[in-house]
């Protein structure tokens, strides 16, 4: 009776064990939107360190799909600003590839998309941005602030968001991270400084691991170790704080970083239709 009032005892016990929640099965979709072959990679530092040398940047959206909906990540480059065929420019800008035509690989659409989510409102992140009014919108409340501030109104970039200013919103105020689905799995997290509000994404994935999505937090390989900041982000100091930060999360989270303009980076994902799960 002693045995069996132990081996009792024993299951009791282990009933009242807490055991981590299953991970959700998150899936993480590259698609190609678009790409840029420099002829001088200059424009990536006021310091010179790039002048005259050329390179090619990638251009990616991602496609993140949960229990609770399909977040999409950053718009690529508009179809405006391709480079024609022939072109003697030295900055060649190139998207063959729609994005309709890609999500319908997987059966979806644009309007199935719930969430919308930009990494920053640059030309080349926010292309086909008016396609997703009709998904809730999650945006860092500075950088809706500088999108749609009096001077940006009458530039042609505008025109790539407008239909944003009307959607269903959701704003991350402070510097907050926000936990897209609020089980941890998916969250934005504030890298300012290349504009006022750009963020970058940590996507946790039950098979493969974390995935930090880095936006432009490096545009060139070599930049990460350079520490080099364009003349056109909106505020150094707060850019080199948030290469700190974002290589701090990376490490914390053993997480794979995928700066989105590095070609390497981005090949080394699954190509689409294919995902990282």
């Amino acid at each position: 009776m002693k045995r069996v009032a132990v081996a009792v005892a024993a299951l009791l016990a282990a009933g009242c064990m807490t055991t981590e929640p299953p991970a959700p099965e998150v899936k993480l979709y590259a698609l190609d939107c678009g790409s840029f072959d420099l002829a001088n990679t200059g424009m990536f530092s006021p310091n010179h360190e790039y002048d005259g040398k050329p390179g090619k940047l990638s251009d990616p959206c991602f496609l993140i799909r949960h229990p609770k909906g399909d977040l999409f990540w950053d718009a690529g480059i508009p179809y405006s600003m391709v480079t024609p065929a022939g072109s003697a420019s030295p900055t060649k800008t190139m998207r063959d590839k729609t994005i309709p035509d890609q999500l319908a690989q997987l059966g979806l659409a644009p309007a199935d998309i719930e969430y919308f989510a930009i990494s920053h409102s640059h030309y080349d992140h926010i292309g086909d941005a008016n396609m997703f009014a009709a998904s809730t919108w999650i945006v860092d409340k500075a950088e809706r602030d500088w999108m749609f501030r009096d001077a940006m109104r009458g530039q042609p970039v505008f025109s790539y968001y407008s239909k944003l200013e009307g959607a269903t919103t959701t704003l991350i105020e402070n510097g907050a991270d926000h936990d897209v689905f609020g089980d941890g799995s998916v969250t934005m997290i504030a890298a300012h400084g290349h504009t006022p509000g750009h963020r970058v994404l940590l996507v946790k994935t039950a098979g493969a691991g974390a995935v930090l999505i880095a936006g432009d937090m490096w545009h060139l390989a070599e930049a990460q170790t350079l520490r080099t900041v364009p003349a056109n982000n909106t505020d150094k100091a707060e850019t080199l704080a948030s290469m700190d930060k974002v290589e701090a999360l990376a490490r914390d989270n053993k997480a794979r970083l995928v700066r989105q303009h590095v070609p390497e980076d981005v090949a080394a994902l699954p190509a689409f239709p294919a995902a990282l799960e």
